[in-house]
């Protein structure tokens, strides 16, 4: 999944695809270098952004997705929290609702994606993008985020979502530490026991950083580091910037799963 932001103020490439032209020539890019889904989000989620209102988030959306569903022919994400933006995202082509707040930003979400069929990532956050790096506290993270995960299946079911539209994803960076996400990676496996897919959103995060002591841009290493672990611990998504390099990752890490999968059968036999 490449992440095609186009807004003034994310953490990791803020302002870089405001305008229509530039957007599409990286939704091109991304095709090119490998990305099976195009991730596309007008509102920032970065730690401390301010929320924006629905007029805003549609006049920065929609030219944009109207113009990579017409010449990109990936499925299209919509990364948002208002039920109104989805339902104008999905009749411009996107299939798939990638919501932070897990149904919980709207209470008509739930309903618009029963209603219309597209798959929803429901993703963990503690807090808001306003308050969730302020302090951040868990006695068990991997149960916790466990617990709050099955509890927004069953309200997507309870929706009338099916099982097959769903995706998980743990939130890296959304509301934890350093340590926090550390072992969500370190348990990944765990999310994947649910029984839905899972996404990894671990790109250039902060924790990254800390850990290799490299800015933002510079985190392409420690970055596929991360997507490696994920991967082996049965990742289905992986959300990223940089999308020659992590598919690569990607490909690498596959490959490998499936001969040691292949060797235990052999062994067994």
């Amino acid at each position: 999944m490449g992440v095609l932001n186009v807004t003034p103020d994310s953490f990791s490439d803020g302002g870089a695809f405001l305008t229509v032209e530039h957007a599409l020539q990286h939704a091109r890019q991304m095709q090119a270098e490998g990305a099976d889904i195009i991730d596309i989000g007008a509102e920032s989620s970065r730690p401390g952004a301010q929320p924006i209102d629905e007029t805003e988030e549609l006049r920065r959306l929609l030219p944009v997705l109207e113009a990579v569903h017409d010449v990109v022919p990936l499925p299209i994400s919509v990364d948002t929290t208002k039920a109104a933006v989805a339902r104008r995202a999905i009749r411009a082509g996107a299939t798939i609702v990638n919501d932070i707040s897990a149904l919980r930003g709207d209470p008509l979400m739930g309903q618009l994606v029963a209603e219309t069929g597209a798959a929803v990532v429901l993703m963990h956050m503690q807090g808001t993008p306003q308050t969730m790096q302020q302090s951040p506290r868990y006695t068990n993270v991997v149960e916790e985020v466990l617990g709050f995960l099955r509890e927004r299946v069953r309200v997507a079911i309870a929706h009338g979502i099916k099982g097959s539209q769903i995706v998980l994803d743990p939130g890296f960076g959304f509301g934890k530490l350093q340590e926090h996400n550390l072992q969500l990676l370190a348990e990944f496996d765990a999310f994947t026991k649910l029984g839905y897919p899972v996404l990894a959103g671990v790109s250039r995060k902060q924790f990254i950083g800390n850990l290799t002591q490299q800015p933002v841009q510079e985190r392409g290493y420690g970055t596929a580091g991360a997507v490696a672990v994920a991967v082996l611990k049965g990742a289905r998504i992986i959300r990223v910037h940089d999308v020659r390099s992590m598919r690569d990752t990607v490909s690498v890490v596959s490959a490998i799963s499936r001969h040691a999968r292949s060797d235990v059968g052999v062994s067994n036999a």
